[in-house]
């Protein structure tokens, strides 16, 4: 039997600037359809625990899964091996150098089961919106004077939303998230939301939690 949850209608933006209680979301996850990718919609988005993934071809999409993968700063794992890249001189961060070209680079990484890119130009536009204002930022990886990997996020104030990231070389990513939470955890941040499982993220100490136990935390911090 199919569960009952797969079958929910979808909510369909308006020019309003609200989004349906995220309980009415179907099994997958999706939401609502439609809007547009403004800064105050996506703020707002955020804030409710509510994402924007989709195709090029598509219309909006927003999504919040159940359950849904974050990572607490002080739970990040850090193998033998990194420990002494993470020692070395090999890799430098920077924050918000080059935001466009990180996320440009997130953009052509290819990726495990998808075809073509979900940062569309139109997300993109978006994102850099966000950065102007602010509350999206990026980590830059530098191997000597070559850029090598990176990662882009929203920053709630006590979440960082994170986005996506991008590797030319071994390691380079993980250092920009291990730095990330270092940094985070230095700050008291709850936690950085990961938004959906994979192998990768679960490696260096993701964990999946509830939908309803990740939005309680992420209303008290916005409280």
């Amino acid at each position: 039997m199919e569960k009952s949850g797969h079958f929910r209608p979808l909510y369909f933006i308006s020019d309003e600037l609200y989004f349906p209680p995220v309980e009415n979301a179907n099994i997958d996850g999706l939401l609502a359809v439609g809007g547009d990718l403004s800064p105050e919609r996506l703020i707002l988005a955020y804030k409710s625990g509510i994402f924007p993934w989709f195709n090029e071809n598509s219309v909006i999409l927003w999504w919040c899964p159940d359950p849904r993968m974050v990572l607490y700063p002080k739970k990040i794992k850090i193998s033998k091996s990194m420990r002494k890249v993470m020692g070395s001189n090999l890799f430098r961060l920077t924050k918000d150098t080059c935001f466009e070209t990180v996320i440009e680079n997130c953009a052509k990484i290819p990726r495990l089961g998808q075809e073509g890119t979900w940062i569309t130009p139109q997300m993109k536009n978006a994102y850099l919106a966000l950065h102007k204002t602010g509350i999206a930022h990026s980590y830059e990886v530098w191997k000597e004077n070559k850029l090598v990997g990176g990662l882009y996020g929203i920053d709630l104030g006590h979440v960082f939303c994170g986005e996506s990231m991008f590797s030319l070389t071994s390691n380079a990513s993980k250092f920009a998230l291990i730095k990330l939470a270092q940094e985070l955890d230095s700050k008291n941040y709850a936690l950085i939301d990961c938004q959906v499982y994979t192998e990768h993220l679960a490696s260096l100490g993701a964990e999946e939690i509830s939908r309803s136990s990740f939005l309680r935390q992420l209303k008290c911090i916005d409280q």
